[in-house]
């Protein structure tokens, strides 16, 4: 029997109105002017945020998941609840009468970044108490995602999220958590995120932010440097491992994680994971060796991908190949493998499951000799 998976937190419906192809590029007031009619040519609707991307990843791997999201009682939820319902991993849904479901429009104009219109809805509600405890029975991994997206979930120091993650430790269920990116200007920006992690990473076992989410939270100074450096470029383009991502890995184990993978954008993985000892506990829930994952540390490059189409999601699935990897049993260094493999897949479609590839069919591939990115570092 196939180990229970729950994948919880932020979830919404992502609608992007589709402006014709030969719309010419130009200035954002001379396309959205009032009275002003445009022709467009459909719409893509889709379910987003961590739970509709991580989790249907792992369920479209052949993870055994139960996907736990707050919607409203509206038509945005019901579509969110069909499209889990297709992928028969709806009935962790949370129903809030009175409560709006998050959505985002995306707008993507001609030569204009993209804008989006977001409304966080239920989101900003979602607590420990939504949760249906007799769901949580008989978890061997819990896996949450975007808390800086959930208003409960950072306010009052994480004190939603530290008694969530202790809760389900409690249960002997093995955890994982992701973050978000985070404004600077939003109320998760003014939040105190060293004290919010200091105090939820003992209680997490699988730690799996991107490395630009983590520096913001944990040293803020850095991450501005960065920023100044990069300039219009990628921020992870100029990244020294042992200069800039070890010292945040260091803290990560130090604050209590076990196991810690650090997306890195487009150059690939940073991982790094605890003694032996501080493993077991993930031995007996997960049935992984504590001494095949102990004392590792690495940077996995990404794979080249056939074509890059979109980043969306790629962060997401790359987090669902390594926890469904994991689960079935695959040795640590071919979970990181499996890992990049997924994400340099995801970019090969617009959206962040079109791309995703069974597990067996990507050890293939990399077996065969798949390139890797090259990178300098």
């Amino acid at each position: 029997m196939g180990k229970k998976v729950i994948v919880a937190g932020h979830a919404c419906l992502d609608i992007t109105p589709l402006f014709p192809h030969n719309q010419q590029a130009a200035k954002l007031g001379n396309i959205l002017s009032p009275g002003k009619l445009i022709q467009m040519e459909g719409v893509d609707i889709h379910a987003g945020g961590a739970v509709s991307n991580t989790g249907m990843a792992m369920k479209m791997l052949g993870a055994d998941v139960c996907l736990m999201a707050k919607t409203g009682s509206d038509e945005f939820g019901k579509i969110i609840s069909d499209i889990y319902a297709a992928q028969g991993a709806d009935s962790g849904i949370i129903v809030q009468e009175g409560q709006n479901t998050s959505y985002s429009v995306v707008l993507a104009l001609p030569g204009i970044d993209r804008i989006f219109l977001h409304d966080p809805g239920c989101n900003h509600t979602f607590s420990f108490e939504d949760l249906p405890k007799e769901k949580l029975l008989g978890t061997d991994l819990f896996h949450f995602g975007y808390p800086p997206l959930m208003k409960k979930m950072y306010e009052d120091t994480g004190s939603e999220l530290v008694r969530m993650m202790k809760y389900m430790k409690a249960q002997g269920t093995a955890t994982s958590l992701d973050l978000a990116f985070v404004d600077g200007e939003s109320d998760a920006g003014a939040a105190d995120w060293k004290e919010i992690l200091s105090r939820v990473l003992p209680y997490v076992d699988f730690f799996v932010p991107s490395i630009e989410e983590l520096c913001f939270m944990l040293d803020r100074d850095r991450y501005e440097a960065w920023k100044t450096k990069a300039g219009d470029e990628d921020i992870s383009f100029s990244l020294d491992v042992q200069r800039d991502i070890r010292p945040l890995a260091d803290k990560c184990m130090e604050l209590g994680a076990k196991v810690l993978l650090l997306k890195c954008g487009a150059p690939g993985l940073y991982y790094r994971t605890t003694e032996v000892k501080r493993l077991e506990g993930l031995e007996t829930a997960l049935g992984i060796s504590a001494e095949d994952w102990s004392d590792r540390e690495g940077f996995e490059a990404s794979y080249q991908p056939e074509r890059v189409l979109s980043g969306t999601g790629a962060g997401d699935t790359t987090i669902a190949a390594f926890l469904t990897a994991m689960l079935e049993g695959y040795p640590f260094e071919m979970c990181i493998h499996l890992a990049a493999a997924e994400g340099a897949s995801c970019v090969e479609a617009y959206d962040a499951l079109g791309g995703i590839r069974p597990l067996k069919e990507l050890a293939s591939r990399i077996e065969k000799g798949w390139k890797k990115q090259n990178f300098r570092r």
